[in-house]
């Protein structure tokens, strides 16, 4: 069942085990963002790397029985399996503690099988984990050099504490043309690109975050932002205008782990089938809260994503579960 999406979304980034009360889920948010536009019956082509280890074995059986195509992860000779040590707050918020150095930094960019990928796709996603490395940070700049000026290119920032630098960013949102970060993310991007002139206050005013965003648009040349609230709902930023929309409330909290990726996603499918600026981040904040209702970042059951489908498809946003 493929709704005529004939152009295909290039996915680069980490695959790994995400450990949460001594359980394994697959995660990393590249790969959650593209397992959820898989499930959404959009093509797509994930580029990641894993170790050749137990942990590695593991995942590809464990992709092989969720039909999800590995025919472009790497394996690594020397490098292990990507890990995260996740802990999860009584509120569901996780705390991540990532294990370095990991295969996923090694990622190649193979021009001759790259390279077609590229030229044929309408979306190539990427974030900075990926970039930590020099090596890493090199091959990725590499997809995003090869990209056709006519595609779209979703930074989905994701920062982790001492897994990014100035520069990385930079360089990155010089080919983004749309940008997806949160609030904290937001001010690490202030403390970057617009260091304090005066005395600043903890707390900062819609104006001066409206300004700002503006302000990194022009410089980069970024066509959409989207900013995520978490309590405050998500913003979405072009050219001419900026729209809100308030969080779709959580029935029964499990945990916030991949949240944003969910929200990246759908927010992606919305774009590609040129939905209108509101609805699109109306369905992404519907879609994030409800993985927050599950354990994990991936619903496994491909039943969960049914109604998504019908409703990017008819373009028609309608409450579900």
């Amino acid at each position: 069942m493929n709704h005529n999406h004939p152009e295909v979304i290039v996915v680069v980034g980490e695959i790994l085990f995400d450990r949460i009360n001594g359980k394994k889920h697959l995660g990393g948010a590249p790969f959650n963002f593209a397992y959820h536009l898989l499930r959404l019956d959009f093509p797509v082509r994930f580029i990641s790397r894993i170790g050749n280890d137990a942990n590695g074995e593991e995942i590809l059986k464990r992709l092989k029985a969720l039909q999800f195509p590995a025919a472009d992860i790497q394996v690594d000779p020397d490098y292990k399996t990507g890990t995260v040590h996740v802990e999860v707050d009584r509120a569901g918020i996780p705390q991540f503690d990532i294990a370095t150095p990991a295969a996923y930094d090694h990622i190649e960019f193979i021009k001759k099988s790259h390279l077609p990928r590229l030229n044929s796709a309408a979306c190539l996603y990427f974030g900075s984990l990926v970039q930590r490395s020099p090596k890493g940070r090199f091959h990725i700049q590499q997809f995003l050099h090869h990209m056709p000026l006519s595609g779209t290119c979703l930074y989905d920032i994701n920062l982790r504490p001492g897994c990014y630098t100035d520069e990385v960013i930079k360089e990155s949102l010089n080919h983004a043309t749309i940008l997806k970060l949160n609030l904290d993310e937001l001010k690490i991007c202030k403390q970057i690109f617009a260091p304090k002139t005066k005395t600043e206050t903890e707390t900062t005013t819609t104006t001066e975050t409206n300004t700002f965003v503006r302000q990194l648009m022009d410089r980069f040349n970024i066509a959409r932002v989207v900013l995520t609230k978490g309590a405050g709902g998500s913003n979405l930023y072009n050219k001419n205008n900026m729209y809100q929309s308030n969080p779709s409330p959580v029935k029964t909290m499990a945990d916030s782990i991949g949240a944003g990726d969910a929200f990246a996603a759908m927010f992606c499918a919305c774009t590609l089938k040129k939905w209108e600026p509101k609805p699109s981040l109306l369905a992404a904040s519907l879609f994030a809260s409800r993985i927050c209702e599950i354990n994990g970042a991936i619903p496994e059951s491909p039943a969960f994503y049914a109604p998504y489908i019908k409703m990017i498809h008819k373009k028609v946003l309608y409450e579900t579960g």
